[in-house]
């Protein structure tokens, strides 16, 4: 029986699933960040071996007759081909796709193989997908080329508007207490000078996000940023649904990302406001099913495997059946040589 390796790798993790053809998931695992913008391809695939070896640890390569692979950091067609490449070089199997995890979080929260895909999650970005194959998707590389948002837009947002309060540059804000209560300083100034001289790691302004969203309520400065995040998800989402005509009849439009499937009440509800008046007819999605799941099924549409077989990985998924689990020393035959 043919197998797939799928791999869903992220800013904050890697996760990593050997599925039969039959959509059984034999072994999965997960590992560290999937990072290749910042530490280059070759350094990104091994941290992508460490947790194939953590999955797979009795087998040898190719690891399966073929690597769906859906992660952050392939924004660019180049980028997706370098990946490739550096994958085939190492054996890992027999036939090699690398797409942008938007991808499989589509694939991951529509029955259908098309639609389209917004992910706010560390960063911001989005995908669709027409019935004939076409595809709509943006560069993705932060703010020069025109994105906004995320968890880190939002942080520095948070920040930028708390230090300008408490300067009298800016209206007043619950973000000043915001700032000075996450990070237990007396001023927001301390905040910045700390992350001027990289005593404080710019990693924790995410912390800024949750009591962020939590405020907006009943802040008007908060809400000003919460609105323009729901607008550039509405944006992303119907301006790549315009790109391939997926505006005029009903279509999905998949959430991902930490930011969205926290599923804050503003910021739904706003989002939900823009699409009803931009997309009537798309239908909003926050999928159960975590984005391994659509790299799975996406590498099962590559083999041709049967409904049963996508209904089985749905199922496992479904059932918070995810928790890594390291192929049994057994089983090798699935693995020897891709089989």
């Amino acid at each position: 029986m043919r197998t797939v390796l799928a791999v869903d790798g992220g800013n904050s993790k890697t996760d990593v699933a050997l599925i039969a053809e039959d959509g059984t998931v034999l072994a999965t695992a997960r590992g560290a960040a999937f990072l290749p913008q910042s530490v280059g391809v070759p350094a990104a695939i091994d941290a992508l071996h460490a947790a194939v070896r953590q999955a797979l640890p009795h087998a040898v390569s190719p690891y399966a007759d073929h690597i769906a692979a859906y992660v952050a950091g392939a924004d660019l067609p180049v980028e997706e081909d370098r990946l490739t490449a550096e994958l085939l070089s190492r054996g890992y199997g027999r036939g090699v796709v690398v797409g942008n995890d938007t991808f499989a979080l589509l694939r991951a929260g529509t029955e259908a193989t098309w639609g389209a895909a917004v992910v706010c999650g560390a960063g911001i970005n989005a995908v669709a997908v027409a019935p004939d194959g076409r595809v709509a998707r943006f560069p993705a590389l932060g703010r020069i080329s025109g994105d906004w948002g995320g968890g880190s837009g939002l942080a520095e947002e948070a920040l930028w508007h708390a230090v300008r309060a408490e300067d009298g540059r800016g209206p007043a804000t619950a973000l000043t207490e915001v700032v000075r209560g996450v990070f237990g300083t007396r001023t927001v100034e301390e905040v910045v000078i700390a992350l001027h001289f990289e005593e404080l790691p710019t990693e924790r302004l995410h912390e800024l996000v949750a009591p962020l969203l939590a405020a907006a309520p009943g802040d008007a400065v908060a809400r000003s940023v919460v609105e323009r995040q729901a607008e550039e998800i509405e944006l992303l989402g119907t301006v790549a649904m315009r790109r391939v005509d997926l505006l005029d009849a009903p279509c999905e439009v998949v959430l991902g990302g930490g930011v969205l499937t926290a599923r804050d009440p503003l910021l739904t509800m706003l989002v939900e406001q823009r699409y009803a008046a931009s997309a009537p007819l798309a239908r909003l999605v926050i999928p159960d099913l975590p984005p391994i799941a659509g790299a799975a099924l996406l590498g099962l549409d590559r083999l041709g495997a049967t409904p049963d077989a996508h209904e089985r990985v749905r199922d496992h998924y479904a059932g918070n059946a995810g928790r890594p689990r390291p192929f049994p020393e057994g089983a090798a035959a699935y693995t020897e040589g891709g089989r």
